[in-house]
């Protein structure tokens, strides 16, 4: 490749249109392939999203501005969110069976609407984690921890276990207070 092949290269790289780009001008330029055989030489650039053109309204952040409340107004509804957690676990899978495919997709499931009722309770300023463990009744025992870094005055969690004959269930909300 010649110093004016790279040139154009980097010229048709850099012009970035929506259309294909030759990076040749109006000419065809020919050189010989390994065979010796004539060989048409012609590559081209796609359209590539430039960083900067990108709509802003779409990466939009809101700026809040300082409340200067150092702790929560309303504390986390605990029992409530007890509540929530057997109702759930109750409905979604009182009747059924453990299958790890079915399991998995229930997991994704029940922690979605266990979120959804809890932001429903509208307590202001705190940031929910919602952990679904799903797994077979057998014979064996399971060790299930968790760790955070939180401030007890404020921070709280929930959590409830259901059984049925096939499966078990562990559902966790954790409640972090966002200052």
């Amino acid at each position: 490749m010649t110093m004016s092949d790279m040139a154009r290269d980097r010229m048709a790289h850099s012009l970035k249109k929506r259309t294909s780009v030759s990076s040749l001008s109006s000419h065809d330029f020919q050189r010989k392939g390994p065979h010796g055989r004539a060989k048409d030489s012609m590559s081209t650039v796609s359209y590539m999203d430039d960083p900067s053109q990108r709509d802003d309204a779409s990466h939009l952040t809101v700026q809040m501005e300082n409340t200067y409340q150092l702790g929560p107004t309303k504390r986390f509804p605990v029992a409530i969110v007890n509540r929530i957690l057997k109702d759930v676990l109750t409905t979604y899978l009182q009747e059924e069976q453990y299958e790890a495919e079915l399991c998995r997709q229930m997991t994704k499931t029940v922690s979605e609407v266990i979120k959804a009722q809890v932001k429903d309770l509208m307590v202001p300023r705190y940031k929910l984690i919602v952990v679904v463990h799903i797994g077979p009744r057998t014979s064996q025992s399971i060790l299930i921890g968790s760790r955070c870094l939180w401030d007890p005055k404020s921070d709280t969690f929930s959590s409830y276990i259901f059984r049925n004959s096939s499966l078990f269930a562990l559902a966790n909300v954790y409640a972090v207070y966002f200052e």
